[in-house]
């Protein structure tokens, strides 16, 4: 058996792969998100390990002859993270996480200072990345910077607890502005020009390699051998890829979860950064990708859920109901709700309703949002298609796929077919249990096949020309409000 670990930003996902391709077992494990101040996002590395052995306690009791036959574990994590260790690998202070937003100023500072290292990181400095988010902490918590001795990234967090090793791999270090991309290394310059050194680094392990073996004490307690193997793993998006298939070029996935993806693998690295498109190593070695990101894509469903006291599937389902009417009169929605990275690498974006009337219902806001990420979605699609890429196909993956209606919507707006996977929804953890497998032998013919196709949504011509109409609107608003008031700056009003 190979157990794949993937650390969300909501949850700890564990999945138990067989030999044969068939998922055993899962078990999640819920986190929680701490909002110390507007644009902030932070958690405990403690509630992380927490929740892991949490749900490995439960994975234990649902399939306890499957669990004790585990021979492999991957990993794979929310990408970004800012885990900070002193010498004795005691963590300093909360993570800051992929979506917190604090060191925008130090962005754009890196930017002007040094902008020829982008030809090296194939990524604009963002916000959301690892390096500005020390650059940040040494302007603003200068005792804490003053005292780190490793940098980790989340899922590498776990890998400590695992195998008493700092290490990462290379598609999870190319979101830390610190990594030369193409040769998949630490890059010297970028770490001189964030005042940082090579020793704060984790090793460098390609994903379907090992990364070392379980510790004695922790193999006892799990029941599990010593020999046990841990790979390198991935970042969840690559992870995602794996576990689809998308190893090849051409290949890849959009993916609807708490952030809206667009990844599409790459043979060579292809960097784009002026569409602000990410450029990032694949899990597997030899492999890059493209990929497009917007902050917040289902989590703009679940928001409306909390506002309206109702569940995603109800609200889709009176969506539904109503068909094209809904549609055609429903409000504009724009989703950033925490700002926004493709195309506009903007943390200070902030989302809005347009056009409410004495008669939007629950249905109408639902269907303005569902069509809202979607369009944000065909944002992060040009700006792919500048980059040189124009998928006409890709998997669906992520909670968002579970809707058919949103799938075929995606499909309508994107007007390329999307495929939802067997498997698909187990998504990054699937991926690291492949990445597990690979890492004691197995080839990637054999590991890394593509799922059966479940559902294909084609688009349909004469909607996606309807929906185009409403697309022109909708970024005739984005252009009419972007600058009105961004975050943290008052409106300065004359009253003379």
């Amino acid at each position: 058996m190979y157990l794949g670990i993937d650390l969300g930003t909501t949850d700890v996902k564990l999945l138990l792969l067989s030999p044969a391709h068939e998922v055993v077992a899962v078990e999640h494990a819920p986190l929680a998100i701490s909002r110390p101040s507007p644009g902030w996002c932070e958690q405990s590395p403690a509630d992380w390990w927490a929740a892991t052995e949490a749900a490995v306690g439960r994975l234990r009791q649902r399939a306890p002859k499957a669990w004790a036959a585990v021979k492999a574990i991957g990993l794979s994590g929310q990408m970004h993270g800012a885990v900070l260790l002193d010498a004795q690998r005691q963590v300093l202070r909360p993570a800051m996480l992929w979506n917190d937003g604090r060191s925008a100023a130090q962005c754009a500072q890196l930017m002007r200072d040094h902008p020829e290292a982008v030809a090296l990181a194939g990524n604009l400095a963002m916000p959301g990345f690892t390096a500005p988010k020390l650059v940040w902490l040494q302007a603003h918590e200068p005792e804490v910077h003053a005292r780190v001795a490793k940098v980790l990234l989340p899922k590498d967090y776990l890998r400590l607890q695992l195998t008493g090793r700092c290490a990462t791999d290379p598609s999870d270090a190319a979101g830390t502005w610190w990594l030369d991309v193409g040769r998949r290394d630490w890059s010297p310059a970028l770490l001189a020009a964030t005042g940082m050194r090579i020793d704060q680094m984790p090793d460098l392990v390609e994903g379907s390699a090992a990364s070392g073996t379980l510790l004695p004490a922790l193999a006892r307690a799990w029941g599990l051998d010593e020999a046990v193997v841990v790979a390198g793993g991935g970042g969840d998006n690559a992870a995602s890829a794996v576990g689809i298939g998308a190893t090849s070029p051409g290949e890849g996935f959009v993916s609807l979860g708490t952030s809206g993806v667009m990844f599409v693998t790459t043979e060579t690295f292809r960097p784009n950064p002026g569409s602000a498109v990410h450029a990032f190593c694949h899990a597997v070695p030899g492999r890059w990708h493209q990929m497009t990101v917007m902050l917040s894509a289902a989590s703009c469903l679940r928001w409306l859920c909390g506002l309206l006291g109702a569940s995603e599937a109800e609200l889709v389902a009176r969506v539904a109901a109503q068909g094209a009417s809904a549609e055609a009169d429903a409000p504009l929605f724009l989703p950033y709700l925490g700002g926004e990275r493709t195309p506009y690498n903007d943390p200070d974006l902030r989302g809005m309703f347009f056009g409410l009337a004495h008669d939007s219902d629950a249905a109408a806001l639902t269907s303005a949002v569902l069509e809202g990420v979607a369009f944000g979605m065909r944002d992060g699609l040009l700006a792919l298609n500048a980059a040189g890429t124009a998928p006409r196909r890709l998997a669906l993956v992520g909670g968002g796929a579970r809707s058919a209606e949103w799938a075929q919507l995606h499909a309508d707006v994107l007007d390329i077919e999307l495929a939802v996977l067997d498997g698909s929804a187990h998504g990054a953890a699937l991926g690291a249990a492949r990445l597990g497998w690979l890492a004691v032998g197995g080839s990637p013919g054999v590991v890394c096949p593509p799922p059966p196709v479940l559902a294909l949504y084609t688009p349909d011509p004469a909607r996606h020309q309807r929906l185009m109409l409403r697309y022109l609107r909708w970024r005739q608003l984005f252009a009419a409000v972007r600058d009105l008031h961004p975050r943290g700056q008052a409106l300065q009003l004359r009253t003379d």
